[in-house]
C-alpha cells in the first residue's frame, strides 16, 4: 500500500495526541488489510490486547514495534511513521 493511498484512509478528527494518531493509523491499515486483532497480533508476534492499547492510544509503540507492524502489513516503517505526522499535521492545520 503507497503512503497517498494509506493516507486516504485517514479520518480527521480534532487535537489528536501522538498516540491517537498511531493508533488510528493502525487500525485503518489493519481493516483496509482485512486484519481481526487476533491475526495482526499472530503476524507482528505481538499481543492481542496490546494491539487493542494500541489502536485506543493507550500505549506508545516502541521502534521495534512500528518494524514489526511494518511487516505485518507489508508497508515500510517510514510509511506508518509518515502517515501518523500526516496525521497529526492535518490536526494542527485546522
Amino acid at each position: 500500500m503507497s503512503l497517498p493511498i494509506l493516507l486516504s484512509f485517514l479520518n480527521k478528527e480534532t487535537s489528536l495526541t501522538i498516540e491517537e494518531a498511531f493508533g488510528q493509523v493502525v487500525r485503518k491499515l489493519r481493516k483496509a488489510n482485512n486484519l481481526s486483532q487476533e491475526k495482526l497480533a499472530e503476524l507482528s508476534h505481538m499481543d492481542r490486547s496490546f494491539i487493542s492499547l494500541l489502536e485506543h492510544g493507550h500505549k506508545q509503540p516502541s521502534l521495534i514495534t512500528i518494524f514489526q507492524l511494518a511487516k505485518a502489513f507489508n508497508v515500510s516503517a517510514t510509511a506508518i511513521i509518515g502517515a501518523v505526522e500526516e496525521k497529526i499535521h492535518i490536526e494542527k492545520v485546522k
